[in-house]
């Protein structure tokens, strides 16, 4: 199929920022479709390593054309600060050329950080764990309908009439909330300066994309974070403001709807950052080597992720939502000496009962029932072939094959871009 969706299968943070560079090396063009820079994708390139936010992970590959789809929110101060920090880094970044924006993407403003990080404080030990850096107000205000797109940068007297409607209906309950009120001509000049800095790239990406995908070419879809955040099917309300799975793939893109091979990203073992359920976490000395053999902190914000077991239910669940046709299982290596390996494959709810699907409701509450299997001990780093893997280790893989009943066609077994195994 010419086009292939990346989509993460837990809470985010699989490793899809590999995947996707592994991928680009055939792809034409590399999209990202959802979610703005709360996201981050780690590469581990022959120059080291590169952590992106809101540009598509094919950046690193001279042939493709990366673009940012309208399902994205875009803060433009951040974006060219990214770009920025890329060419500084060697990596040519050519806006209209290698790198498209798209013109119906909405845009990120102060007034939207503000509002996140004041509405996190409010909500005191019911906190959903957002970054604080305006992804959910922006979307927010898209369904309000009184957002402001990348395009209206280009149009000055647009761009002045929007952001004073914005900024006096946001002051009016700022300044009797103790925020900081917004100054609406500041936020005018800085953004008409970024407008001026990126009107190059800001195109009608979705025109772009249909005629690729009429011609036949090669189209690698990006997502953010993963199905268990996607805002209708995931951990509500311990969610992000998108739709992570590939629900979000063709309305984040303006691709119209086709078939096409979707490439599920899970870890060996499960990880989650932020508030919300996680039947599997492990809060002992357990959790805390899987912290410490994966190097789990979060690639945008540093903080220490949850650590748990695989998990089963979830996986099965959120490849069903999302149509995976294939497992990519990273972090494998990150297993090596955890006697015995557990795998959640069921959970026991409040009432009792037990059940193989993920509950939409009272999942705090859900006891993972567990098949334990031996352990590894051997160093996997360099394994390149499924067959040479210790025994233990691929009947590991196959339990997970079994009991989510998705494929795993290929396995990380280290950060480094040759360290895969595919089957």
């Amino acid at each position: 199929m010419p086009t292939t969706c990346v989509v993460g299968i837990l809470w985010g943070d699989e490793g899809k920022g590999k995947v996707i560079d592994y991928l680009a090396a055939d792809a034409d063009f590399v999209v990202r479709y959802g979610g703005g820079h709360n996201a981050g994708h780690t590469l581990i390139l022959p120059s080291g390593k590169l952590v992106l936010h809101l540009v598509p992970s094919g950046i690193v590959h001279p042939h493709t054309t990366n673009v940012i789809g309208n399902g994205v929110v875009v803060d433009p101060i951040h974006l060219c600060s990214e770009i920025d920090a890329l060419r500084t880094r060697g990596l040519p970044v050519e806006l209209g050329g290698n790198l498209l924006l798209s013109e119906r993407a909405h845009v990120i403003l102060e007034a939207h950080r503000r509002q996140d990080q004041w509405a996190e404080g409010a909500r005191g030990s019911g906190r959903i764990g957002t970054t604080g850096r305006g992804i959910g107000p922006a979307y927010a205000d898209r369904c309000s309908r009184i957002g402001l797109r990348l395009g209206d940068l280009l149009r000055p007297d647009r761009l002045r009439q929007v952001v004073r409607a914005i900024a006096a209906q946001k002051n009016a309950w700022f300044v009797p909330a103790g925020i900081e009120p917004l100054d609406a001509e500041a936020i005018v000049a800085q953004l008409l300066d970024a407008g001026e800095r990126l009107r190059a790239g800001i195109v009608d990406s979705g025109a772009v994309l249909r005629r690729a995908h009429a011609a036949g070419r090669r189209i690698l879809l990006e997502g953010a974070q993963g199905c268990l955040l996607d805002l209708e099917h995931g951990t509500y309300p311990f969610v992000t403001s998108s739709h992570a799975s590939t629900g979000g793939a063709f309305s984040g893109t303006g691709l119209p709807p086709h078939a096409m091979r979707v490439v599920g990203i899970a870890k060996a073992y499960s990880t989650r950052v932020g508030e919300g359920p996680f039947p599997t976490e492990r809060g002992d000395e357990i959790g805390e080597r899987l912290r410490a053999a994966g190097k789990e902190f979060g690639s945008t914000t540093g903080r220490p992720r949850r650590c748990g077991w695989f998990d089963t239910v979830a996986v099965r669940y959120s490849g069903a939502v999302s149509g995976a046709d294939e497992l990519v299982l990273t972090g494998l290596d990150v297993l090596r000496g955890f006697l015995p390996l557990r795998l959640c494959v069921a959970y026991r709810l409040a009432d009792g009962s037990r059940t193989t699907e993920l509950p939409a409701f009272d999942l705090e509450h859900a006891v993972p029932e567990y098949e334990d299997l031996p352990g590894f001990t051997e160093d996997l780093r360099q394994v390149r072939r499924f067959d040479d893997l210790p025994a233990t280790a691929r009947a590991y893989v196959q339990a997970i094959e079994r009991h989510t009943g998705i494929p795993v066609r290929t396995i990380s077994v280290g950060p480094e871009r040759d360290q895969v195994i595919v089957r």
